[in-house]
């Protein structure tokens, strides 16, 4: 027999707003139906807390969605949906730091490995049928023209999503070629060319103009761009090297891998000597000693070869693509932990060796990591005859005209206007590490798609875009609890006496094995409910759930004054008063409970996010 909902007593007092009581009955988890957009902070919250791959994504990148697009063989949609969220999907799926895998709710214990998803968005690039991909702008052309000065990562993707917004950009870039770190920084055998290639051309052809071997500086100032564009944004990366001020700095042989790595992978000039140590435990570290591998390889048996990476912290410390370190063993190139650097070694005028001492760690430093000490009277030497600086790097801002500089720059070099997009001339902006400092490709990407919604807001003076999340049917979810078990797909990779200095050592999946690892997703973005009115409490869902806690009995679910669940107050023995409540963060979305409910009383909801323009979104009336 149905239960009719019980309504709160008329005579209950009103909740304050500040602390509002527990609801007794189980809340709606968003603000909207299906067929509709929720535009409210409670539904904010839900893809926050139940999409931890997206969440965890700097540029909230649909993951489950392309994912789902991928397992179903749709290539071009996975594609589009990740070209859509972050620019370059066929070079973040070879080189992103994935800070999306390490949440994923298939690697939290008892459930497995994380979704390869870095390596599935590769796949939907490498797939994809179309030979350039051009996505529909969001509004019509405004008049207004934009300055971008840098054309890596955060310079490209402010262009790209401003010309989506309906601006014209011009993309300023010093070198002969586009790209940024991606194309001077990062090694062929990581990221092949043509595949940046590509998806810089894509940007080309969403309408931004890309302007090489122009530097802006003293023959092009930078105010002079002021004057001619109705805005301009400063993407310059960071090309000031961090040199380790120690005795023998002077030595030959002794380079920064920054520009090292500039002459390898653009100029292919760059030479390595029989002994390389590579100092530093990060991108730059990783690439510089795999780097010098591959040119030793060319002169001598691999056997021969000599690179060792030094690195003053622990493993634990480290900034790196997951599994660098592990192909750093595959090409027989030690890594030595907690030893630090004291000074460099030579003779003639040449560097010939390198002091250094055994750490441990100490108390965290300023970064929030444990802080390395010297141990003293354990000293030590290793012989080289190149060293490789890869210890960080910084903005520089030498090229600001000197009439800007002190309304831009600080006395330590760096922007005044920090982490900011917006600087104390008011259109003027700056987007990705020429902001903050050194981070990732999707930081930077992030960082940079920010910069472009201020600076449309800036050019119109409206705020024209907003977050929404999309409520759609999802009963017809292909999830089932088979899936679950598949276990990750590994990467194929070539045979360590086959990597040459341009060929790629992850060869990628096969269309077979991309679906199978695409289906491997949980696809957090369902949202399963109970509707108590329909429950008849027969208890068939509560046995066949995989997880101690994804479907409780409750006698009260929290609620804050958005309407926001903070939490729920478990029954405890028997109690026919209490509820059923799916807790969707504990929802593996394995479709056992919807598959045994008699009375077809579970909903399924498809919920994404996306961002849309205010006026389609008024138009619509709420409705998709």
């Amino acid at each position: 027999m149905r239960r009719k909902h019980r309504s709160p007593s008329p005579s209950t007092p009103p909740p304050t707003p500040a602390v509002p009581p527990p609801a007794t009955f189980v809340p709606a988890a968003l603000s909207a139906p299906r067929g509709e957009w929720a535009p409210q902070v409670k539904d904010q919250q839900w893809l926050d807390e139940n999409i931890p791959c997206r969440t965890a994504c700097p540029a909230r990148t649909d993951i489950p969605g392309y994912l789902a697009a991928l397992s179903a063989g749709d290539t071009d949609l996975a594609y589009r949906i990740n070209l859509r969220d972050n620019v370059f999907p066929g070079v973040l799926g070879r080189v992103c730091s994935r800070p999306c895998e390490a949440p994923c709710r298939h690697g939290w214990e008892g459930l497995g490995e994380p979704v390869a998803i870095c390596f599935s968005k590769r796949s939907a690039a490498d797939f994809n049928a179309a030979d350039r991909v051009v996505l529909e702008p969001l509004f019509p052309p405004s008049g207004k023209r934009v300055a971008v000065v840098g054309s890596g990562p955060a310079g490209l993707a402010a262009a790209r999503n401003l010309a989506l917004l309906g601006h014209r950009c011009t993309v300023y870039e010093k070198h002969a070629r586009p790209g940024g770190m991606m194309n001077q920084g990062i090694p062929e055998f990581r990221l092949p060319r043509a595949v940046l290639d590509r998806e810089i051309d894509q940007v080309r052809r969403q309408g931004v103009e890309i302007i090489c071997n122009t530097a802006i500086g003293p023959e092009r100032p930078l105010e002079q761009l002021l004057a001619e564009f109705d805005a301009v944004i400063l993407a310059a990366g960071t090309l000031r090297p961090n040199l380790l001020p120690l005795e023998g700095r002077d030595f030959a042989g002794i380079a920064h891998g920054l520009p090292w790595l500039l002459d390898a992978n653009e100029f292919h000039r760059a030479t390595v000597g029989d002994k390389c140590l590579v100092i530093g435990g990060g991108f730059t570290a990783m690439d510089c000693a795999r780097t010098a591998f591959r040119l030793q390889c060319e002169r001598m048996p691999m056997e021969r070869t000599d690179v060792r990476v030094c690195y003053r912290r622990s493993p634990g410390e480290m900034l790196v693509t997951p599994g660098e370190v592990e192909e750093l063993a595959h090409e027989a190139i030690p890594m030595e932990f907690l030893v630090g650097p004291q000074r460099y070694l030579g003779e003639g005028g040449r560097i010939t060796g390198m002091a250094f001492v055994k750490n441990r760690l100490g108390p965290p430093d300023e970064s929030g990591r444990a802080r390395p000490e010297p141990i003293p009277g354990h000293d030590f030497v290793h012989a080289a005859d190149t060293v490789l600086l890869a210890t960080g790097q910084f903005p520089d801002t030498s090229w600001i005209d000197a009439g800007l500089r002190a309304t831009l720059v600080g006395a330590d070099d760096w922007l005044l206007s920090r982490h900011a997009h917006a600087t104390a001339i008011p259109k003027l902006f700056v987007a990705g590490d020429f902001s903050t400092g050194a981070t990732t490709l999707i930081d930077a990407i992030a960082h940079a798609k920010e910069a472009a919604r201020q600076v449309d807001r800036f050019l119109t003076g409206a705020e024209r875009l907003q977050d929404v999340v999309r409520v759609e049917d999802g009963r017809a979810t292909p999830r089932a609890r088979p899936l679950d078990l598949i276990e990750r797909v590994a990467m194929p990779t070539l045979p360590v006496a086959a990597r040459a200095p341009t060929a790629e050592v992850e060869t990628g999946f096969d269309q077979a094995a991309a679906q199978t690892e695409a289906s491997r997703c949980y696809l957090c973005h369902y949202k399963y409910e109970i509707d108590i009115s329909r429950c008849i409490k027969c208890d068939q869902c509560v046995q066949v759930k995989p997880r101690p806690a994804c479907i409780v009995r409750v006698t009260a679910v929290h609620t804050d004054t958005h309407g926001r669940v903070t939490g729920y107050k478990e029954s405890a023995g028997i109690n026919y008063d209490a509820e059923y409540y799916i807790d969707q963060k504990e929802c593996i979305r394995c479709n056992a409970c919807l598959e045994v409910c008699p009375t077809e009383c579970i909903s399924v909801q498809k919920v994404s996010g996306c961002t849309i323009g205010v006026n389609a979104l008024k138009a619509s009336d709420g409705r998709l």
